[in-house]
């Protein structure tokens, strides 16, 4: 696959006319061609060949980051060093904004092209029109091969270049084997549905270790049972089960991308109930479409853009409540795909919903019951694919993924259905049903419905398996795997002043963090942290850092319920009293009036246990944890809430910090 606009040796590029070099960027470029692209362009070959011609090697310009759905204005390779050039044509100054852009190249080259793992990288942003007499250079740390980031004006390149070549080491780099190594990248949620909605594959944005061909396999297996579905004339329900982070969302989300015409039989929808994860996919991809479009010299309003997107990614209760106008016409899609469907509601809670705001009394059916039924409308053929979490449901009146088993038992025998073998495994609490749902004639268990390595954190695979250990207080377990987790720093501290320091110190770039904490978290607010105050995740997740809103300002914070789904580079959590180790085990307490009260409900303590679960489960790349000190002269933070949690941690070999 070629990535690039136009590469070269550099010998042969600085031989070029501009005209040349230019026609083929210029054939390459998928975007309407505007004068300010073609000025910026004539400009940056101007200033290269000037600059390069005493130089071996290879040079790319507009190389594709297919993770981002961004191209690198130029890289270069020169004896041992990958130099990522960002140039800003007209500029005098250095954004902030361009820093962290050309640093962030510079990280998906480092963290996910094969061949560029151990070189060292220069990120250098160049504002043409800058004065600049001198550049600093430098690491951040002793073991990192990526420099920070270079302010130049074309005048100092050369010597910028001079000097990096000076002071690294290493074998040279062979242009043709950097242009073939493998680009294993680990998008976001968000960066994934931004590229599969645009038409990359799969394949281009994820992994092709054994964890992404886990997930080629799933995605190839239920595109296999829709084709012989529709074939046969057969209705089917596939349960896909995975650890935290094995990517089921983006399971979902390929499958209604290859099936995204609506005017197509195929056509599919991706439900979710989660609404803030449904509101930021939703705003991620109009923001990207708006902005494709203007590349393209066209004009795309946001709402339009909105609108079409609405389509692709739906909120389940909006489709169920579709599907409530005319109880007797099957809905358009044959295909949905309902995203974390342990979160389903149960018959009561239903019920009460429907009675209280939709004004339908006597609703007799479950959240799963009823989905199952709309699909069942079509007269030949339609497909449920259920993507569920274990450990998952944080909310009264969540079914978990018996409901939808009980369901097919009582209402659907004639729908085949196809189980993860792992739907037996304990965090689903289905062994029961499962026992019961296999005297249906057509159940089928399929090996590759199970997602079993975690896609989310692309330095260390074992995050969520220490995470269950410590929920579980598997203590020798939890210090073992943690010891594996060399690339994943998980710290702890009870400052949150030094955790926050902490975060900012850790992240590049635009690698995003912030702070996360229980939605029973009622007694944080000395540390200014009120759960009572809503954060908007749209502005949470996807605004800038110089938006007070964002997460990158560590002022709001997100609960279990916003960031489900979700993820960040790097989070804090912070510990409350609401759930707290004990020598007997964890102790679930609940902040009511004035004071704590115990939480004896199983329901209830699962939910809690959940919730941290979830919360402990969100970073790409590490985290820091907060447990307080309490406060002697507060009856509701008294230190003996929080010093046995703290003691727990570092007993399990946590870094205090």
């Amino acid at each position: 696959m070629n990535r690039s606009y136009y590469s070269d040796a550099i010998s042969s590029f600085c031989r070029k006319s501009t005209g040349d070099v230019l026609a083929r960027l210029v054939q390459a470029n998928e975007f309407a061609l505007e004068q300010t692209q073609r000025d910026a362009w004539v400009e940056e070959i101007r200033i290269l060949q000037a600059t390069l011609t005493a130089y071996e090697g290879g040079i790319y310009f507009e190389y594709a980051i297919p993770r981002m759905g961004r191209r690198i204005d130029v890289v270069l390779l020169i004896k041992s060093v990958i130099f990522v050039l960002e140039f800003k044509v007209g500029e005098h100054h250095f954004p902030a904004y361009a820093i962290d852009q050309v640093w962030d190249y510079a990280l998906d080259l480092q963290n996910f092209h094969e061949p560029s793992h151990a070189a060292h990288i220069v990120p250098i942003l160049i504002a043409t029109l800058a004065k600049v007499e001198s550049a600093t250079i430098g690491f951040r740390n002793d073991t990192d091969r990526l420099l920070l980031p270079i302010k130049s004006s074309p005048a100092l390149l050369k010597a910028i270049i001079e000097q990096v070549l000076a002071l690294s080491d290493g074998p040279d780099i062979t242009a043709d084997q950097w242009e073939s190594g493998r680009y294993q990248p680990v998008p976001t949620i968000i960066e994934a549905a931004i590229a599969l909605y645009n038409g990359h594959s799969v394949s281009e944005i994820s992994r092709s270790d054994a964890g992404a061909i886990n997930l080629r396999d799933t995605a190839q297996a239920i595109g296999d049972i829709i084709v012989a579905s529709r074939r046969s004339s057969q209705k089917a329900i596939c349960f896909v089960t995975g650890v935290p982070g094995a990517g089921k969302t983006l399971v979902g989300l390929n499958v209604a991308t290859i099936h995204i015409d609506k005017d197509s039989e195929l056509y599919s929808v991706f439900l979710s109930g989660n609404g803030p994860l449904v509101a930021v996919l939703r705003e991620a991809l109009a923001r990207d479409q708006v902005q494709r479009a203007k590349q393209k010299g066209d004009k795309v309003t946001k709402s339009k853009a909105l609108s079409e997107v609405k389509l692709f990614v739906q909120n389940v209760h909006n489709f169920r409540d579709e599907c409530l106008i005319d109880e007797s016409r099957p809905p358009l899609e044959h295909v949905a795909l309902f995203d974390e469907a342990q979160r389903a509601w149960d018959k009561q809670q239903t019920a009460t919903f429907m009675r209280q705001k939709r004004n339908i009394a006597g609703f007799a059916l479950s959240e799963p019951e009823f989905l199952i039924s709309c699909l069942d409308r079509h007269p030949d053929w339609a497909i449920v694919v259920c993507l569920v979490g274990g450990g998952q449901e944080i909310n009264t009146g969540e079914a978990g993924i018996s409901e939808w088993l009980d369901a097919l038992k009582r209402s659907f025998s004639h729908w085949c259905v196809y189980i993860s073998p792992h739907l037996h495994d304990s965090e689903y609490a289905a062994s029961a049903t499962l026992r019961q749902i296999q005297e249906l004639p057509k159940v089928f268990f399929k090996d590759e419905l199970h997602l079993s390595v975690s896609l989310r954190s692309f330095r260390a695979e074992k995050v969520s398996l220490l995470i269950k250990q410590i929920l579980d207080i598997q203590s020798e377990e939890a210090a073992q795997t943690l010891a594996e987790l060399r690339s994943y720093p998980i710290v702890l501290t009870r400052d949150l002043v030094k955790a926050k320091r902490w975060l900012k110190e850790q992240a590049r770039g635009s690698e995003r963090y912030g702070l996360i904490v229980s939605s029973q978290a009622l007694r944080l607010k000395p540390h200014a942290i009120d759960v009572r105050s809503p954060v908007d995740p749209i502005h949470w997740f996807l605004d800038g850092k110089e938006d007070t809103r964002s997460s990158y300002y560590l002022e709001d914070v997100a609960t279990e319920f916003q960031i489900q789904g979700l993820e960040l580079d790097w989070v804090c959590v912070t510990w409350d009293a609401d759930f707290r180790f004990s020598p007997a085990g964890w102790l679930h307490w609940s902040f009511v009036g004035s004071k704590w009260t115990r939480i004896h409900k199983s329901e209830r303590q699962q939910y809690l246990k959940n919730a941290y679960r979830v919360l402990l489960t969100r970073a790409r790349q590490g985290m820091v944890i907060v447990v307080p000190p309490g406060d002697e002269e507060d009856a509701t933070r008294k230190p003996e809430f929080y010093d046995e949690t703290f003691e727990y941690f570092r007993s399990i070999g946590l870094s205090v910090i």
